[in-house]
């Protein structure tokens, strides 16, 4: 049976003395962690909770979360872990959205709770590690003291394994569904290439409310063990690779970065890291040689995929990489190869399959692929239809097989008559001399109706504009080079790195507003003209 509760039982069966969790305050073995989560079902049943009932986290990473998180596949109590750092209002929204009956929020996070829109949660939460005190509500520390093993509840492949609010960078999330058949689909995916094994120790450095984190359910398929960080800055995930002995770290683009920036790679004893997955956001090509440079015993991993999708869909593994910085340096851009099993085709606006080489929106089917959304019956009409899912990606696949992702179907700009594809000209503009970030965006045109507009974060003072568009003269067409400007100290991102676009449009709107159209570039977050 391709379920969570299954999956458990069976590394629990095959490697019950192994280790299955690192922690400062010690280790757990799989039957341990097994034994654990059994009583953290029973928990949740005594709190009044039922198979198919929902629970809600407010959790950093933890073992306690993860517990949580695993007692909750046990007992077929559906956990929706839910981004602690969204305001009060926009977590009571996805509270009453999902119909959760319970709210479990850490102790340190418990001050949540004073914001006025969950203050009526009180009465139906439970603080994560503590004992009773904190605003009368019960703790987990107490009630665990006194729960049971509780037999795994009966579920099914097709039951409702837990749901994960998508990070949109435009309005509220959507609360997708994910099946224990779409969770453990996905792992036996992913085994392929990362080809996991009972050694293998993986470090949860992205946040448990994020559909990344469920890439390490291939890692206790095959018996291997977690390490959890929270908050974790750039020198707290190398001291726990070194302390850990970490084989496999999942990171964000912006950690990367942030490793080569802000610490001494070389002070660390790193030689257990053998490999490095990242993905949500496009890292780019120098920072991506720079971090193959800075870790050479590791292979990497490009990850694409979506909430929708378990997560993924397509992987660019380590030989592609080491082809990248050979002969082929194009692959760097590349989202990798579909993984087994999964079914993608990309479509014009028509709904018809593209030529070969040709461009379109890719739409994916597989086993690892969610059926909708909760209580979004108008949106799931639009993105799923014919047994399939509408990505909102666009992107081509060349002769060997590798798919790339040219932009978001939306974020496309129809500047001088054409299709912009934003992504590309943003690759260009962060080659640019002076420039440490850039996103590009549309914006209203009196003339084409819709021109092209560069938000660029310089690095250090700003360059002349004409310097800008030289450079980008000669690597792009005459029509992707941007008409517009505008320097500022930082691009608004989500808490996994993605740009918030919206927000560089809306600024850029109000900016016309307070200065006029003539405003000069060169000021921060004023625009200009080239």
């Amino acid at each position: 049976m391709l379920t969570l509760p299954d999956l458990l039982q069976s590394t629990a069966q095959a490697h019950g003395y192994r280790v299955a969790i690192h922690s400062p305050s010690g280790c757990l073995s799989w039957r341990q962690l097994v034994e654990r989560v059994a009583r953290s079902a029973d928990m949740l049943r005594s709190l009044g909770l039922h198979p198919g009932e929902r629970f809600a986290t407010l959790c950093r990473n933890s073992v306690s979360h993860a517990q949580l998180l695993l007692g909750g596949y046990w007992s077929g109590i559906v956990p929706i872990p839910m981004n602690f750092r969204l305001t009060g209002g926009d977590v009571a929204w996805m509270l009453e959205q999902s119909g959760c009956r319970m709210l479990m929020v850490d102790e340190e996070l418990a001050y949540l709770l004073d914001q006025a829109q969950l203050v009526p949660w009180r009465g139906r939460a439970v603080c994560v590690g503590a004992a009773p005190g904190i605003f009368g509500i019960p703790g987990t520390d107490s009630l665990l003291a006194d729960a049971r093993l509780a037999a795994p509840h009966a579920v099914r492949e097709d039951d409702l394994a837990l749901c994960l609010y998508t990070g949109g960078t435009t309005g509220r999330g959507k609360g997708v569904r994910l099946t224990h058949r779409n969770v453990v689909a996905n792992a036996l995916q992913l085994a392929r290439v990362m080809a996991p094994a009972p050694e293998d120790i993986y470090l949860h450095v992205s946040p448990m409310y994020h559909s990344t984190d469920l890439k390490a359910t291939v890692v206790s398929m095959f018996g291997g063990s977690h390490v959890y960080l929270k908050d974790a800055s750039p020198e707290d995930v190398l001291d726990a690779i070194e302390r850990h002995r970490v084989t496999i770290a999942s990171l964000l683009p912006d950690m990367i970065a942030r490793i080569l920036k802000e610490t001494s790679v070389s002070r660390y004893d790193l030689r257990s890291l053998r490999l490095i997955s990242y993905g949500t956001s496009p890292l780019d090509e120098s920072t991506l040689r720079a971090a193959m440079a800075a870790f050479p015993r590791a292979g990497f991993h490009q990850c694409y995929g979506l909430t929708e999708t378990s997560p993924y869909i397509a992987i660019l593994d380590e030989e592609a990489h080491r082809r990248a910085v050979t002969d082929r340096p194009e692959l760097l851009k590349a989202a990798g190869r579909v993984l087994p099993g999964t079914r993608l085709a990309l479509l014009d606006d028509a709904g018809s399959e593209v030529p070969a080489g040709g461009t379109g929106e890719i739409v994916v089917s597989g086993p690892q692929v969610t059926d909708g959304y909760l209580g979004l019956p108008e949106e799931e009409a639009r993105v799923f239809r014919q047994g399939a899912f509408h990505t909102g990606d666009i992107g081509r696949i060349d002769d060997d097989g590798f798919l790339y992702i040219l932009d978001r179907k939306v974020e496309v700009v129809a500047a001088r008559g054409a299709n912009v594809y934003t992504k590309t000209v943003e690759d260009i503009l962060r080659q640019c001399p002076g420039i440490a970030e850039a996103a590009v965006v549309g914006v209203p045109d009196p003339f084409s109706g819709e021109a092209l507009l560069a938000v660029l974060v310089p690095d250090g003072p700003a360059p002349p504009l004409a310097a800008i568009v030289e450079f980008c003269h000669g690597r792009l067409p005459a029509g992707q080079i941007p008409g517009q400007f505008m320097f500022v100290d930082g691009l608004p991102r989500t808490p996994l790195g993605k740009v918030k676009k919206q927000e560089l449009q809306e600024a850029y709107r109000s900016q016309l507003e307070a200065h006029g159209a003539g405003g000069r570039a060169r000021r921060r977050a004023r625009p200009g003209r080239a």
